[in-house]
């Protein structure tokens, strides 16, 4: 199936919030959406939300009805050029098998969110063909300080075309931002770690990496072959599940063809070490002779970079390392 890219953002553009994972009512007991708003304003963009984006049940999300009827509205209405998810959680491979995906690949728009929505874009990719982006949610606008880069990221590839070259951040954040906006360290950056040299260009598949791995077996996962894996894990992941995790997908069929590897920064709480990292990824035998680079600004820290799955990218791992979102 050839993939589809979506028109890019312009000023005086709409876009639709929806909730996949988690509701709305849940994040906005801390309530920054004055903020959010301000950011939209500032960048054109008008916002709208989905009829269900506030209900809430015991797991702080909505019936799979719910959630799958905002998506579908939100990608037949052609007022709408992007859509944006509240915040990720547990259960968005829930809706995989009621969406109408000839209707998405129909009405092929940006959908942008981390996460738990690792599954909806990895499978908007695997049954539509669609390309869509890893990166901030909707929630993630709310954050005050230390935001710029993120949204620097988020424009460059949403609105525009030219290649972006991502760069490590100088300093970056792992904190629990929303509950007390003054009281923040950031935490200075120590580079991108380069585990295996050489460069190496692909379609990109992955996102959160536990995630990504529920599509295993199903009609959603996308091929591996001639892929550029861009993954990451959050706190509740720790060095031996993240491996364990790894090797999972990296014994799929097709996973031979892997042409190179990016790992996002791990959260602190994790554990993680570029040495046990390094251990971890020379017990991988499909990376032998492919380019991994570590501890890259994607995944649950702060900046974020935006990413297209099923876009291009080019990775060159040297002592002075390049990812480069190759735009259309």
């Amino acid at each position: 199936m050839d993939v589809i890219f979506p028109p890019k953002l312009r000023a005086g553009d709409t876009v639709r919030v929806v909730a996949p994972a988690c509701s709305r009512a849940m994040v906005v007991e801390h309530d920054h959406t004055a903020l959010i708003d301000a950011r939209f304003a500032d960048l054109g963009l008008t916002l709208t939300y989905g009829r269900h984006v506030d209900e809430r049940d015991a797991f702080d999300s909505s019936p799979i009805a719910s959630r799958v009827a905002d998506l579908h509205d939100a990608f037949a209405d052609p007022s709408v050029a992007a859509v944006l998810t509240v915040i990720g959680g547990y259960n968005c491979n829930q809706l995989l098998p009621y969406l109408d995906w000839e209707l998405i690949r129909a009405n092929p728009k940006i959908l942008c969110g981390y996460s738990d929505i690792t599954a909806l874009q990895n499978a908007a990719l695997a049954r539509a063909g669609l390309v869509t982006y890893s990166g901030p949610h909707w929630s993630t606008f709310g954050m005050r300080d230390h935001f710029e880069q993120t949204l620097e990221w988020f424009t460059s590839v949403l609105f525009g075309t030219a290649p972006v070259e991502l760069s490590a951040a100088a300093y970056w954040t792992d904190d629990l931002w929303f509950l007390d906006q003054d009281k923040r360290e950031p935490i200075p950056g120590d580079g991108w770690w380069a585990l295996r040299p050489g460069a190496a260009e692909g379609h990109v598949v992955g996102g959160n990496l536990c995630t990504l791995n529920l599509l295993q077996g199903t009609p959603y996962m996308p091929s591996l072959d001639g892929a550029l894996l861009i993954v990451e894990d959050d706190l509740e992941s720790h060095p031996a599940t993240f491996a364990r995790n790894l090797t999972s997908l990296l014994q799929l069929p097709g996973a031979e063809g892997v042409r190179g590897l990016v790992i996002g920064r791990f959260q602190q709480a994790s554990r993680m070490t570029r040495a046990l990292l390094e251990r971890i990824v020379a017990d991988q035998p499909a990376l032998g002779g492919v380019p991994v680079l570590a501890n890259v600004d994607v995944g649950h820290t702060h900046p974020l970079a935006t990413f297209p799955i099923g876009g291009r990218a080019r990775l060159t791992v040297t002592p002075e390392p390049s990812l480069t979102i190759l735009q259309h």
